[in-house]
């Protein structure tokens, strides 16, 4: 169970995360020199030539995840975080399928990251108690 100041910190974790992960996605420049250096490691599993409409889905799923990362890092709400938990639950089934159809076993490790962020961002958030926000000065309870 998170404290809401360490949830906040958890959902923000997440979007740092995405964003390091995902920025190379947002162009077709940066996604080509990604795209060159994971085929050069040569890992199992094909990683296929990409036409320019593979390197336009690329590229919007980049530039949409660094913007929801970006909020999330600006205004890490617990609201952000449930539904990013649904977003990587989501991610994590595609991901699971493409590996059962002989993609790259390079996806494994990003498999295991959103698994991992997802239960982060499922578990309960603690709300504070009105006599421990009274203790602490604060008729309020703690903001998210």
């Amino acid at each position: 169970m998170w404290t809401s100041k360490q949830y906040r910190k958890v959902v923000r974790g997440s979007a740092w995360y995405d964003l390091i992960v995902t920025a190379a996605f947002a162009t077709p420049w940066s996604f080509a020199a990604l795209h060159g250096f994971l085929t050069a490691l040569n890992l199992p599993g094909d990683l296929p030539a990409f036409q320019p409409a593979h390197v336009l889905m690329a590229n919007l799923l980049g530039s949409v995840v660094c913007v929801w990362a970006v909020l999330r890092i600006r205004d890490p709400q617990a609201l952000y975080g449930r539904y990013d938990a649904v977003a990587r639950f989501l991610f994590a089934a595609w991901q699971g399928y493409a590996l059962l159809h002989g993609a790259s076993s390079i996806l494994l490790v990003f498999l295991v990251f959103e698994l991992a962020w997802g239960v982060a961002q499922v578990l309960p958030v603690r709300t504070p108690s009105r006599a421990g926000s009274l203790l602490q000065g604060s008729c309020e309870p703690d903001p998210m």
